[in-house]
């Protein structure tokens, strides 16, 4: 029997027949059945696969496999579609919202007052984790009435700040649902102190709002008669030390940032302390004495945003405007630049703000336009005046916008002086930027040296020796890149511009990427 084709495509292929008994089948049977037995059609059949129909409503680009040609041709082809139903239109227009309108003033000021970084979101997104792990070293001290210190650190905008926000206030709220005596809260940023020594004096008016200092005695000295015996203790209630910008109270001794940690290994102690830094080690390289009287704080590290976060992060912002104010490609454009820059969320928000302020200036721009056009065909007819074709187009943030704001923020004289450097001066700045992140602001030669070493062995590259590295970095502190100092002790560096122009100048090059990953 030949092959029959069934309604869904497939071929069914039986045991052949004889050319004779096909040709008495054909002379034999009706139109229909003929149709069906017939070996040429059958044949043709076989070797031709089922066409499979397009969907006339499809996108050009919609299918997995054709190839990317980049966000900007993909957001264009998504443009360019077929005309659909009235019914279809309508139903789809029910679940987005209205575009805004940034020709009106008081609709801008509320879009960049919700990109502001100032401004609290309504939740945190990204964050519930570490949240979760913050509470609940909080909730088992204030239950257990035992004092105890953690260390969060993580680079610059990864949201430790806001998380500290967020749980002052749900712990506050836990401790009425539990029914357990309410813990004082004292928050703290060291940025704000004259000395680094005051922030005892801040703890004590705290404690002790009418408390008098005399000379002789230090407002540490105070604190810590104060709980070294329970009978002297104003109240017995916990107190949650939040100190930010802890990498403050770093002095040359590192006495201040030691007793700090101290209070809570007080006879008495009712502190819990958490500080908050950028530098990962600090704990290990400026209170080594802590561990060795078994009150090493908890460490819990904040890791830089990824490109879905920022996405996330920026949208539940938007969520709550009216309007829709970016092009869904646009944000993604931006998240996965500064993303792969530096992961720092205050930055992306600052992206956002500019975009807007290039789109400000191209509807300027084109109003400008449009009258000094209507200027010169103020003899024609109404009718005849050009209206400025961007009229419609121009009501969201797009990508062509927010490529101009990154550009801006990225794309500075620093950014092409790195990029234009020999390689190994280029591998020099990548060991000061690793070096920076481990907390080390001023490192000596001989530890870029190592860095350096490292990288050059790790990617197979021949490294230069110490001398021509002092040389190499001599010339990066002339282009003002690196501050090199060369004194009895020996010869110090560190670096002089942002991290985050290293990461973006060099992130091009697979190399680099995978060195300051």
């Amino acid at each position: 029997m030949p092959a029959i084709a069934t309604r869904s495509g497939s071929v069914i292929v039986a045991n052949t027949s004889t050319v004779s008994d096909t040709a008495v089948i054909q002379s034999s049977t009706p139109r229909k059945r003929q149709l069906r037995s017939s070996s040429k059609l059958n044949d043709e059949i076989a070797a031709t696969p089922p066409s499979i129909k397009k969907s006339p409503r499809r996108c050009v680009n919609s299918s997995p496999r054709s190839p990317s040609n980049g966000i900007e041709k993909e957001f264009n082809d998504k443009l360019v579609t077929s005309s659909r139903s009235p019914l279809k239109k309508s139903s789809a227009n029910l679940f987005v919202k209205p575009k805004w309108n940034p020709r009106d003033a008081e609709q801008m000021r509320v879009v960049k007052e919700a990109l502001h970084v100032s401004t609290s979101p309504s939740g945190v997104i990204c964050r519930e984790e570490e949240i979760e792990k913050v509470l609940t070293f909080c909730k088992s001290s204030v239950e257990k009435e035992k004092s105890g210190s953690l260390y969060i650190c993580g680079c610059p905008g990864t949201g430790k700040t806001m998380v500290m926000e967020k749980v002052k206030h749900t712990l506050f709220n836990w401790s009425i649902e539990v029914n357990v005596q309410q813990p004082d809260v004292l928050f703290m940023n060291c940025t704000s102190l004259t000395k680094s020594s005051e922030i005892f004096t801040k703890i004590l008016q705290h404690i002790q709002p009418k408390k008098k200092i005399n000379g002789a005695t230090t407002a540490l000295k105070h604190i810590q008669n104060l709980y070294t015996q329970d009978a002297q203790l104003p109240h017995k209630k916990m107190m949650v030390l939040i100190i930010d910008e802890l990498d403050y109270l770093i002095t040359r001794d590192r006495e201040v940032l030691h007793e700090l940690f101290m209070l809570t290994m007080l006879p008495s102690s009712r502190f819990i302390l958490i500080g908050i830094a950028n530098a990962i080690d600090l704990a290990d390289r400026f209170l080594p004495r802590l561990q060795s009287l078994n009150c090493k704080p908890s460490v819990l590290t904040f890791r830089a945003y990824s490109k879905d976060q920022i996405q996330r992060i920026l949208q539940g912002r938007l969520a709550a405007l009216p309007n829709q104010v970016f092009q869904q490609q646009a944000l993604e454009l931006c998240a996965r630049k500064v993303a792969a820059a530096s992961g720092d969320m205050r930055k992306a928000l600052c992206v956002c703000r500019s975009a807007i302020d290039v789109l400000e200036s191209e509807i300027k721009e084109s109003a400008i336009n449009v009258n000094i056009s209507s200027d010169e065909d103020g003899s024609s007819d109404q009718e005849n005046i050009p209206v400025a074709p961007a009229s419609k187009e121009i009501d969201i943030v797009q990508i062509h916008h927010m490529a101009l704001a990154l550009s801006k923020t990225y794309k500075s004289p620093v950014v092409e002086t790195i990029q234009s450097l020999p390689q190994h001066q280029q591998i020099i700045l990548c060991s000061a930027v690793k070096l920076s992140r481990e907390g080390r602001k001023e490192t000596t030669v001989g530890e870029l040296n190592k860095s350096y070493e490292a990288i050059c062995k790790s990617a197979k590259l021949r490294s230069v020796g110490i001398f021509e590295l002092s040389s190499m970095c001599k010339a990066l502190n002339d282009q003002g890149l690196l501050k090199f100092v060369r004194s009895q002790k020996g010869e110090k560096v560190n670096l002089k511009i942002d991290a985050a122009d290293v990461t973006f100048a060099l992130q091009a090059v697979r190399f680099f990427r995978n060195c300051l990953l």
